[in-house]
């Protein structure tokens, strides 16, 4: 009776055929990377709270970089220093200064926009006008739970926290050392790569600190002009009316109608002529921002269609929530770089000099 030796005799998972054995390779491949597919699916908040780590990270050192023209000799960790200890204040004024008055016109305007729509529905159907297929109570709903949650952030009951939290965390360590980072996701790619990712890196930077720069100034202008003329007028709520208007300006193509819509409804509470004015100071901030601020910006900035964006918005929204819908325009840009530069460097191969 023959013995053979289980240390080289073959197996059962030994593959002897060379067709067997490269479909097998294949079949892992694809499997490997349906799993990783399953993982990201898995890991999709983790993953957008470190997409927000890297956005806020790259708009703190837009900060400091602006703090740096003016004072070049004070050092890198002073000027972030100071720029977080901007943000505080803000965040301490807003609720200490701001907050009360603000929450309290928070509570009004739920109210308010829903006689609006109530009286935009009697109004219809006196004039022949069928509302059954436009539900304008269910839209109303819809649209106030958003801002709901807006308002009552505002108020002192900041949902999110832990995220929010974790991203401002994120984004320290980010702007504290943003060379180790690069240098440890260029330490994974193939050695013949770490070089077009350096320059694929620092062009993301540029244009996501430019972008964020854009979209800040352009919050600011829409938050304080639309306050100041609602106020100069006597607009009920122009204080809330503004910071909603500021806020919603982070997010391009959404934010806009909706703190408009808001604005109108409640300028038309007090009467047709507020309502007409409402619409004019709608008009005017809409198109400063879109015809000075955003082509300004958008020259330096990756150029970005607005079908695109809007596109990724309502999809990153659908899969994310509110983190996807802001994460939204800086992830695309980011791609669009990406891919722009793969395509250069597919270029330079194809025509070496």
């Amino acid at each position: 009776m023959d013995e053979t030796n289980p240390a080289t005799s073959t197996g059962p998972t030994d593959i002897t055929d060379d067709l067997v054995r490269r479909e097998a390779k294949k079949a892992t491949v694809w499997l490997g990377i349906a799993g990783l597919f399953a993982l990201a699916v898995m890991l999709a908040q983790p993953i957008m709270v470190i997409i927000g780590g890297v956005v806020f990270a790259a708009m703190i050192d837009g900060g400091q970089r602006l703090i740096a023209r003016v004072a070049p000799w004070l050092p890198r960790g002073v000027r972030i220093t100071l720029v977080l200890l901007g943000a505080f204040a803000f965040l301490i004024w807003l609720v200490i200064f701001a907050g009360g008055q603000i929450a309290e016109q928070a509570a009004q305007l739920p109210k308010v926009i829903q006689t609006q729509i109530t009286n935009l529905t009697l109004w219809a159907q006196g004039h022949g006008i069928s509302m059954q297929s436009f539900d304008l109570q269910g839209i109303a709903s819809q649209v106030l739970g958003s801002v709901g949650q807006v308002t009552r952030a505002l108020g002192g009951i900041f949902g999110g926290f832990t995220t929010a939290f974790l991203i401002f965390i994120l984004s320290i360590y980010f702007v504290l050392e943003p060379d180790l980072y690069r240098r440890g996701v260029a330490w994974m790619l193939p050695e013949d790569s770490r070089h077009h990712w350096e320059g694929t890196a620092q062009r993301m930077g540029k244009s996501l600190r430019m972008l964020l720069f854009g979209r800040l100034i352009g919050m600011a202008v829409e938050g304080v002009a639309t306050w100041a003329l609602l106020a100069w007028w006597g607009v009920p709520m122009a204080a809330l009316l503004g910071l909603l208007t500021g806020l919603l300006a982070f997010l391009p193509n959404i934010g806009a109608p909706i703190s408009g819509a808001l604005m109108i409804m409640v300028g038309f509470s007090g009467g047709t002529e507020m309502g007409l004015f409402c619409i004019a100071v709608y008009v005017i901030v809409q198109t400063v921002d879109g015809n000075i601020i955003v082509p300004m910006v958008a020259k330096r900035t990756a150029d970005l269609a607005p079908a695109l964006v809007l596109g990724a918005q309502l999809m990153f929204g659908l899969l994310f929530g509110i983190l996807g819908l802001m994460l939204a325009d800086p992830i695309v840009a980011m791609l669009k770089i990406a891919l722009e530069r793969q395509a250069e460097r597919n270029d330079a191969k194809r025509n070496p000099a």
